[in-house]
């Protein structure tokens, strides 16, 4: 499958994932639409793509729900529609569960889950309209497998997996295509904006993440995923791959090992 001439909308896109995402695609002369709240950065992406021209900024925030009807229509009209989104948006969390204010598991699951759904809903309509489409979701292993300090994370991660696995059902006559996306440690700034107990960002980068997969690898490995429409993929080190497979066939060896995790 080429992706030549393809319309890709790619959510959180000013950073780590999704900028080398739509760095990766724009060698392949796609039609890119990069989102985030902020747009000086994602300036500096346009500017870091190889056809800067092919690439419109839709500037938008995936915890004003309500705002994101409004936003598709735009995106919409950019380059007269949208095949492929890419739900890579979110915030991260590291603070035990008793310490976690309840406003923090709800700000992860506004954003985390329920922003990516009303975006999702959004477009929809329009893929049902021409019987094509797809949907790609950056999830996490940790959307498969709870550990410390990731409670709030976890749960809104996990949630995308019921949503979308439910979706692709739904919409399989149609033609439309879901992807989930599960990453193990990639080298991002994502754990320096996790999410403390009282809201506040962490503002350091985890060790595990410092020394996780390159980004731009990581974007090679997830375009592919795409390109071979898969339904469910893990990209990451061996050790988070594996856990996956301990936890489907020895849940109890799983749990064991998670119990062992560092949480300082």
């Amino acid at each position: 499958m080429s992706f030549l001439n393809t319309v890709i909308w790619i959510t959180g896109a000013s950073s780590g994932i999704g900028k080398a995402l739509a760095i990766e695609f724009s060698q392949q002369n796609v039609k890119l639409i990069v989102s985030s709240r902020k747009k000086a950065d994602l300036e500096l992406v346009k500017n870091a793509c190889k056809f800067p021209s092919n690439v419109e900024i839709l500037v938008l925030d995936l915890e004003d729900h309500t705002s994101l009807q409004g936003k598709t229509a735009e995106a919409m009209a950019l380059f007269g529609g949208v095949d492929i989104l890419i739900n890579n948006g979110g915030i991260s969390q590291r603070s035990f569960a008793l310490d976690t204010d309840i406003a923090v598991d709800k700000r992860m699951m506004d954003v985390n889950y329920i922003g990516t759904v009303a975006l999702t809903k959004a477009v929809l309509p329009y893929f049902i309209e021409k019987k094509r489409g797809h949907f790609v979701i950056t999830t996490s292993i940790v959307g498969k497998i709870g550990t410390p300090l990731r409670s709030s994370y976890a749960a809104s991660k996990h949630a995308l997996h019921g949503f979308f696995d439910s979706l692709r059902a739904e919409v399989h006559k149609d033609h439309i295509h879901v992807t989930l996306v599960c990453p193990g440690f990639v080298s991002t700034n994502i754990s320096f904006n996790a999410l403390t107990g009282d809201g506040s960002p962490q503002q350091k980068i985890d060790a595990a993440t410092q020394n996780g997969i390159d980004p731009a690898r990581f974007a090679k490995l997830m375009v592919k995923a795409i390109q071979n429409k898969k339904e469910e993929v893990y990209i990451g080190g061996f050790k988070e791959r594996l856990a996956v497979v301990v936890k489907r066939f020895f849940p109890k060896v799983l749990s064991k090992m998670i119990r062992k995790l560092s949480v300082t």
